[in-house]
């Protein structure tokens, strides 16, 4: 039970205390789950952030549950997601009630401009993280430069291209290496 309390408690303050979202939410989570209280390690997040991207629902939503799921099952699924979505969830509730109202005032408007700043570099921090730790081999460093590049042109020249068209064009290169390698030592090897 005091685990379940732990799970609940620790996603509660990164929901609370995390503005932009999943992936502003990620560098957070790396940092109490991996490094502090060692639930997963460094590839389970590099494999779970993956994860996350591909499947629906929010990054930070899939990671919590992953990693309550990891530590006491579905009871620790359900309590790490609540904790991530409680925060949020009664956020939007109360803004709703007074939303015309609540962006006419001058220093939540200010405040709104400082923490698009913060969540921006808390992305860039979380994606510098994984870069670190991502294999230095030739593939996963050509995508990686490829799709930066690709997603800059696509922000400058305001194009209506989808990231997941990016990310199924990288599992298919992916995939295609792959069985290219596989074909190849099947040759040599017969």
């Amino acid at each position: 039970m005091k685990l379940l309390i732990e799970l609940f408690l620790t996603f509660l303050k990164i929901g609370t205390f995390t503005f932009g979202g999943g992936y502003a939410m990620l560098s957070p989570i790396e940092s109490i789950c991996v490094d502090k209280k060692k639930w997963i390690t460094h590839d389970e997040m590099t494999d779970v952030t993956v994860i996350a991207e591909s499947t629906p629902g929010p990054v930070a939503i899939n990671c919590a549950t992953f990693v309550g799921m990891k530590q006491k099952g579905i009871l620790g699924a359900f309590a790490a997601t609540a904790g991530v979505v409680l925060p949020s969830f009664c956020i939007i509730a109360l803004i709703s009630l007074f939303f015309d109202r609540f962006l006419e005032i001058k220093w939540i408007e200010s405040a709104f401009r400082g923490i698009k700043i913060a969540v921006g570099l808390l992305i860039i921090d979380a994606a510098v993280r994984m870069i670190k730790k991502m294999k230095k081999e030739p593939l996963p460093v050509v995508l990686l430069i490829c799709s930066a590049s690709a997603m800059m042109l696509i922000n400058v020249f305001s194009l209506r291209l989808s990231v997941i068209v990016l990310m199924l064009g990288a599992a298919a290169v992916s995939l295609i290496v792959f069985f290219a390698k596989r074909r190849s030592g099947r040759e040599e090897a017969g």
